[in-house]
C-alpha cells in the first residue's frame, strides 16, 4: 500500500487563460489546483485557465535525498511524497521571496552551512524549463572534494553515473536516476552532515546564451594598421559551436569538441557562429566589410550550449579545461546564469585557471537589467562585458552592479552590444527567427555581442604582447577604456579602445578596488585606505598625474573628500610597480547609504589609466542574535531559522543564518521581519521531537537578542472520532500578507505526536495572518478521515488542540472505475477554508474498480475538491504511474452528518464543454482546452494515450497540426479578419489503461475573428454527452435494450439547438445506424457479450456552427 501525501495551491487563486495564450500554452498545470467558490467564474478569462489546469496535471521533481516533490504548472508544490525509510523526517516548506523551497530537516544545516546548494531544494529554480529538460533522465551534480576522497569518490560514482571528471576543481560531475538519488544522498551526507572528504555539493545548473560600425568603435582598424591582427592567438568560443563552413570562419576553427547534451558540434541555434565572427571572422562574403576584431586569431570551439541555447555547469567547466589543454589564449563567454552570494562552481573555475594558466576570460555581464550582474562573469578574474550602442550609450538591458553579496564593481568594461551584424548560420533558430540581411549576416543585440569585442581584443595585445597574461591583458583594457556619463556599476572603466590599449604601457593592478561594506551607523566611521598600485610594463618610467571623482548611489557627484587620494603625481619606474593610497570617509556621506563609486584617472606618458573604486555605505541596520535552546535547557545544535523581511529597509530580503553552536548572529537592515524557526530532537526522526516556533512581527530598530526556547513549546493534539484510525500526513502552516504578496511557512509531517508549537512577540492586529491546521488518518485497506481547519488570527498557536467529534464530520463514498483489468487507483479530498492557505490530501492505492470510505471535517465553511488517479503500477522510484485521473468539475460543501456519493473514471467518456472547457479565442492565438475522456459523471480530466492529432483549417485551408490532445499545450496562429474554421481532433488510448472510450474524434465548424483587446472569447463549438449507466467496470449487460440521455454542451446547449442526430455502430463505425431522439434519449440494444458499442452525434446551433462527435468502443457488455 502506498501513500501519497499532497498540498494544493490556496483557494481562490485564480489561473488566465489569457496569460496561458500569450505564453503559447505551453506550460502544463495542476489538477490539484482546484478553484474555491463552489460555481462558474463566468468568465472565460479565468476559467480557461483553470480548466487547463485540472487537464494537464502536475508533475515532479525529485530532490537529491529521493523525496519527490509535486508541483503544478505555477510553480507552486502541491504534494510531496517521501522516499522509502524517509516517511519520519520533518520537512520544511517556505514560500519567501518568489521562491519555494522544500527543505527536508536532515538537509536544512547543511543547507544553511552552505555545503549543500540551496538551488538542490529550491523548487521555484528547479522547476524552470530548461532545468527540467536538462534533469530528465536523472539529477545532475556537481561533488568537490576535500583531497582524494578516495572511498567517498568511489560512493558518488556508484550512486549515478560519471559524467565528467573536473579535475581544477577536484570535482566530479554526476547524474544519478531519480530512484537513486537516495544512495547518492547517502553517499555525500552522514546524518545531518556531509561525508568524509565531501567539500560541496552544487547543483549541476543550466546557464544560457546571453543575447559594421561596432569594430571601428571600438578602435580596431588603428590596430590592425599597426600591425596586430590577432596571429597566432587562439580564442576559444564557448557556445552554441561555430559554423566551420561559413566563409567568414572557414579558415579560423582548427579545433571543435561537444561538451554539449547534442549530437554534435553542429551550430543549430546560431548564436556561437555570430560571436565567433565578431571575434575572429574574417570578412571573407562581405569583402571585409563585416571582418572581426581581430581576423588573423584561430577559434577553439567547444560546443557547451545545446541547440536550444541552454547547457549544464559541468559541461561549461569540461568545455574550460579542455581550452586551457588546448592551449587557448582567451575565453569567451557570451553566455550566464542567476549569481549567488558564495563563489560558485563556475566562478571557481574561472578564477582558479586564469590565475593558473593566464588565460583572459570574457565574459557576459548579462542581458538582465539594473544590479543583475550573472555568473560566471560575477567572477573576480573575469573581465566582465556590458553592451552599448553604436553611440556609447548604456543599453537598457545591459545588466550592471553592483555584485551580489559584497558589492564589487561589475561589469568591468563594455563594448559594442546592440544592433551587430555578424555571421548567420544557415537555418539556424536565431536565422529563422531574424533572418539574413545581407546574405550570409544577420544582425542581433545583447552582451553576448559585446563580450567577443572584448576576446579580439585581447587577441590583438596578446599578439603585441605575448608574454602578457590575464592581468595584463585586463589591465591593458579596463585602463585604456573610454569613459561615459555612467557609474562603475553600469559600465566599470568605459568602453574598450583597442587603439589605445595597444599603446598602454601601464595598468593597474588589480583594476578595481572594493572597500567592502562599511557599517551603520556613520557617524563613528574612520577613514579607510587602499593602495592603487601600478605596474610599468615598458622599458621607460611613466609619471602620472591623479585625479579622482566620485558618484554617491543616486548618480551625483559624492561629497568632497568622500575619495581622497594620497598623491597627485606618481612615478611608475620600467619594469616596476608603484602605488598611491586612496582612503575612502564614509563619514561624509550625510544620509544618504548605499553604494559609492568613484573613477581614479591617471595620466602620462601619452597615456592614461582608468581603476574604478566602490564602497557600500551600509544603510541603517542592526545585529540580530538568535539563540535556540532545546527542550532539555542545552544550546540546540540541530535547528533552523528563517528571516524574512516583509516592510523597511529589508523589504524582500531574507536570511537564513546557522551556527551549531546554537547561537547565531545576522546583520538586517531596520525594518520589519518574519522569523521562523524550528529545533529538532532528531532531524532524522520528527517523532522524537520537533518543535515550531515563529515570531510573525518582528520589528528591528537596534541591536536585537531573541531566543527560542524549546521549552516554551506546548503540544498539538488532533484527533477524529475513531481509535483504529492511525495519523500519515500532517501539515501545519501560517500565512502573512505583506504589500509585496504573500510568504508562507509551513511543514509536511506524518503525525503530530510530539510535534509543538510557540508563538512568539506580539500580536498583528490587521487581518494579515492564516493560520491552517491539516490532518489525516487511515483505517484498514479503504477508509480515511481528512480534516482541515484555518482561521484569520491574531498570533500563532502555541500548542492547539482539536478533538473532531461524529457530529462535524460527513462521509463520501467514493465509487472508483476501472476499464482494463489489474489496476490501483487512489482517491485524495483536499480541504478548503474560506480564510485557508490551501487544501492538503493524502491518497492510499487500493485495486480498482473499488469504493473508499472518506469522513470529512465540514465546521468552518470548508469545501472539498476530490481528486481521482488510475495508476499502473510503480515507477523505479516507487512511486505510482499515473495513467488516468479526474477531479470534481467543482469544490463542494458537505453537511454534517450526512453520507454523499461521488463516481469517478467509467464509460461513457468524452469531451466536455461548460463554461471553463472549450475552444478560445484571444487576439489571434487559438487554442483548445477541452477534457476530451471526460468521465460518465462529466469529471474532467484525461489519461495518456497512445496517438493524437489535432489541426486546424481557415476558410478550408490548412493552418497547422500539432499533438496537443486539447491539453491548451498549443496555440495556432491565424489572421484577424473574420473567417470559418474547422478545428478536428482525434485521439486514441490503449485498451491497457481502459477498454471503454479508446478513442474521440471531434470536429468543429465555426466562424471567428479577433476579439477586441485583451479579451478571452470562448468560440461556439459542441458536443454530446451519452449517459449511459454502466457499471464501476465501465460493462453493460449484454443483449439488453436501455433507455439514456443524450445532452447537448456548449454554444448549442438549451434553446440555441438547431439539430441533433445521433449514431449507433456495433462494428468500430464502419457501418452506423441512426437513432431516433426522443424527448433528448435514445434506445439502444447493448451488444453481445465482449463486444463493443460506438456512438456518433452531428450538432447544429441556431447560428449556423456544427459539430460533429465520435466514441469507438464507448462501452462494452458482459
Amino acid at each position: 500500500m502506498r501513500r501519497q501525501v499532497k498540498r494544493a495551491c490556496a483557494a481562490g487563486v485564480a489561473t488566465a487563460a489569457a496569460v496561458a495564450l500569450a505564453a503559447g500554452m505551453t506550460s502544463p498545470a495542476s489538477a490539484k489546483s482546484e478553484q474555491s467558490g463552489g460555481s462558474s467564474t463566468g468568465s472565460a478569462l479565468r476559467s480557461a485557465g483553470a480548466a487547463q489546469a485540472r487537464l494537464a496535471g502536475e508533475h515532479h521533481l525529485t530532490l537529491i535525498t529521493g523525496d519527490r516533490v509535486t508541483v503544478d504548472a505555477k510553480g507552486r508544490v502541491v504534494g510531496l511524497e517521501p522516499a522509502k525509510g524517509r516517511q519520519h523526517i520533518p520537512v520544511q516548506v517556505r514560500k519567501v521571496a518568489g521562491h519555494t523551497l522544500v527543505v527536508p530537516a536532515d538537509a536544512a544545516r547543511l543547507v544553511a552551512s552552505g555545503k549543500l546548494d540551496q538551488r538542490l531544494f529550491d523548487i521555484t529554480e528547479l522547476d524552470k524549463s530548461a532545468e527540467r529538460a536538462s534533469q530528465k533522465a536523472g539529477l545532475k551534480v556537481i561533488v568537490g572534494y576535500q583531497g582524494a576522497a578516495a572511498a567517498t569518490r568511489a560512493d558518488v560514482r556508484d550512486a549515478g553515473t560519471l559524467r565528467r571528471s573536473l579535475k581544477t576543481l577536484n570535482a566530479d560531475a554526476v547524474q544519478t536516476p531519480q530512484q537513486d538519488t537516495p544512495e547518492l544522498w547517502d553517499a555525500v551526507t552522514n546524518g545531518d552532515r556531509t561525508a568524509s572528504g565531501i567539500a560541496h555539493v552544487w547543483l549541476d545548473g543550466v546557464r544560457k546564451a546571453s543575447l559594421d560600425k561596432s569594430v571601428p568603435q571600438i578602435g580596431a582598424p588603428k590596430a590592425w594598421a599597426a600591425g596586430y591582427t590577432g596571429k597566432g592567438v587562439k580564442i576559444a568560443v564557448l557556445d552554441t559551436g561555430v559554423d566551420a563552413d561559413h566563409p567568414d570562419l572557414k579558415t579560423q576553427v582548427i579545433e571543435a569538441k561537444n561538451f554539449s547534451t547534442s549530437a554534435d558540434t553542429k551550430d543549430r541555434v546560431g548564436h556561437g557562429t555570430h560571436v565567433a565572427s565578431i571575434a575572429a571572422g574574417t570578412g571573407a562574403k562581405s569583402h571585409g566589410k563585416y571582418k572581426g576584431v581581430a581576423p588573423d586569431a584561430k577559434i577553439l570551439s567547444g560546443k557547451v550550449l545545446d541547440d536550444t541555447g541552454s547547457g549544464d555547469d559541468s559541461g561549461i567547466l569540461a568545455g574550460m579545461e579542455w581550452a586551457a589543454a588546448q592551449g587557448a589564449d582567451i575565453v569567451n563567454l557570451s553566455l550566464g546564469g542567476q549569481d549567488t552570494p558564495g563563489i560558485d562552481p563556475l566562478e571557481a573555475e574561472v578564477n582558479k585557471l586564469s590565475a593558473e594558466k593566464g588565460i583572459l576570460f570574457a565574459i557576459a555581464a548579462g542581458n538582465e537589467g539594473p544590479e543583475s550582474i550573472g555568473s560566471p562573469g560575477s567572477a573576480d578574474a573575469a573581465i566582465t562585458v556590458g553592451a552599448v550602442d553604436g553611440n556609447d550609450k548604456l543599453a537598457d538591458f545591459s545588466s550592471t552592479g553592483p555584485r551580489l553579496g559584497d558589492g564589487a564593481i561589475k561589469p568591468d568594461v563594455t563594448a559594442p552590444g546592440v544592433d551587430i551584424t555578424a555571421a548567420a548560420a544557415p537555418g539556424s533558430l536565431i536565422d529563422q527567427e531574424v533572418g539574413e540581411n545581407p546574405p550570409g549576416y544577420l544582425t542581433i543585440s545583447g552582451t553576448s555581442m559585446a563580450t567577443p569585442h572584448v576576446a579580439g581584443a585581447a587577441a590583438l595585445l596578446k599578439q603585441e604582447h605575448p608574454t602578457w597574461g590575464y592581468a595584463e591583458l585586463k589591465g591593458a583594457l579596463t585602463g585604456s577604456a573610454k569613459g561615459g556619463k555612467y557609474t562603475p556599476f553600469q559600465q566599470g572603466s568605459g568602453r574598450i579602445a583597442v587603439d589605445k590599449a595597444i599603446k598602454q604601457s601601464v595598468i593597474a593592478d588589480p583594476v578595481s578596488v572594493s572597500f567592502g561594506v562599511q557599517q551603520w551607523p556613520h557617524t563613528d566611521d574612520t577613514p579607510v585606505t587602499k593602495e592603487l598600485t601600478y605596474r610599468n610594463l615598458g622599458t621607460t618610467a611613466v609619471t602620472l598625474s591623479l585625479t579622482a571623482a566620485a558618484t554617491d548611489p543616486k548618480g551625483h557627484t559624492a561629497p568632497a573628500g568622500f575619495f581622497k587620494l594620497g598623491a597627485t603625481k606618481v612615478t611608475v619606474p620600467a619594469g616596476g610597480k608603484a602605488s598611491v593610497a586612496l582612503t575612502v570617509n564614509t563619514k561624509l556621506g550625510g544620509t544618504l547609504d548605499g553604494a559609492y563609486s568613484a573613477y581614479v584617472t591617471a595620466t602620462g606618458g601619452g597615456q592614461s589609466v582608468r581603476t574604478t573604486a566602490a564602497v557600500v555605505r551600509e544603510v541603517q541596520s542592526y545585529d540580530l542574535t538568535l539563540k535556540f535552546v532545546n527542550r532539555d535547557g542545552t544550546p540546540a545544535t540541530y535547528y533552523s531559522a528563517s528571516v524574512a523581511g516583509v516592510s523597511g529597509l529589508g523589504n524582500g530580503q531574507f536570511f537564513s543564518p546557522y551556527d551549531a553552536s546554537g547561537t547565531v548572529k545576522v546583520r538586517v537592515p531596520k525594518g520589519g521581519y518574519v522569523l521562523d524557526g524550528a529545533i529538532f530532537v532528531d532531524p532524522e526522526d520528527a517523532a522524537k521531537g520537533a518543535d515550531w516556533l515563529a515570531r510573525p512581527k518582528l520589528d528591528i530598530s537596534k541591536d536585537t537578542t531573541l531566543t527560542l526556547d524549546a521549552r516554551t513549546t506546548k503540544p498539538v493534539d488532533i484527533t477524529v472520532p475513531d481509535a483504529g484510525a492511525t495519523s500519515v500526513f500532517a501539515s501545519p502552516a501560517y500565512q502573512l500578507e505583506t504589500r509585496d504578496g504573500a510568504i508562507s511557512f509551513g511543514w509536511f509531517l506524518e503525525t503530530y505526536a510530539n510535534f509543538r508549537t510557540a508563538h512568539l512577540g506580539p500580536q498583528i492586529t490587521d487581518g494579515s495572518l492564516t493560520e491552517q491546521w491539516d490532518a489525516h488518518y487511515i483505517k484498514g485497506a479503504d477508509e480515511q478521515y481528512d480534516t482541515t481547519t484555518a482561521a484569520k488570527v491574531k498570533q500563532l498557536a502555541t500548542g492547539y488542540t482539536k478533538h473532531y467529534k461524529a457530529t462535524e464530520l460527513a462521509t463520501v463514498k467514493a465509487h472508483m472505475g476501472a476499464a482494463a483489468s489489474g489496476k490501483t487507483g487512489q482517491v485524495a479530498a483536499f480541504g478548503y477554508l474560506p480564510n485557508g492557505i490551501g487544501g492538503s490530501a493524502t491518497g492510499v492505492q487500493q485495486k480498482l474498480p473499488g469504493t473508499r470510505t472518506l469522513h470529512v471535517s465540514t465546521i468552518n465553511g470548508v469545501q472539498w475538491g476530490l481528486e481521482f488517479e488510475q495508476d499502473a503500477g510503480l515507477d523505479a522510484d516507487g512511486f505510482p504511474i499515473t495513467e488516468a485521473y479526474y477531479t470534481l468539475n467543482d469544490v463542494q460543501t458537505f453537511k454534517a452528518g450526512q453520507t454523499y456519493s461521488k463516481t469517478f473514471n467509467t464509460a461513457v467518456f468524452g469531451p466536455r464543454l461548460t463554461a471553463d472547457y472549450g475552444v478560445f479565442r484571444m487576439g489571434n492565438d487559438i487554442a483548445g482546452v477541452v477534457p476530451l475522456f471526460a468521465d460518465s459523471q462529466g469529471n474532467p480530466g484525461s489519461s495518456t494515450f497512445t496517438s493524437v492529432n489535432t489541426t486546424l483549417y481557415r476558410n478550408g485551408t490548412k493552418i497547422g497540426s500539432n499533438k496537443d490532445p486539447l491539453f491548451g499545450g498549443e496555440t495556432f496562429k491565424v489572421p484577424a479578419a473574420n473567417a470559418s474554421y474547422k478545428l478536428t481532433t482525434s485521439v486514441i488510448r490503449s485498451v491497457k489503461v481502459a477498454a471503454a472510450s479508446t478513442r474521440i474524434d471531434a470536429s468543429w465548424t465555426f466562424s471567428s475573428k479577433k476579439p477586441s483587446g485583451d479579451t478571452v472569447a470562448q468560440l461556439p463549438v459542441s458536443t454530446a454527452r451519452f449517459h449511459a449507466v454502466t457499471g464501476l467496470d465501465s460493462r453493460v449487460e449484454a443483449g439488453k435494450t436501455v433507455t439514456f440521455p443524450v445532452t447537448v454542451e456548449g454554444a448549442a446547449a438549451g434553446r440555441n439547438l438547431k439539430s441533433l442526430g445521433v449514431w449507433v455502430s456495433y462494428d468500430y463505425g464502419q457501418t452506423w445506424k441512426k437513432l431516433p431522439v426522443v424527448n433528448g434519449k435514445i434506445t439502444v440494444t447493448n451488444p453481445a457479450k465482449g463486444k463493443a458499442i460506438s456512438f456518433h452525434a452531428k450538432i447544429a446551433d441556431k447560428k449556423g456552427n456544427k459539430s460533429t462527435i465520435s466514441i469507438y468502443n464507448a462501452y462494452y457488455a458482459k
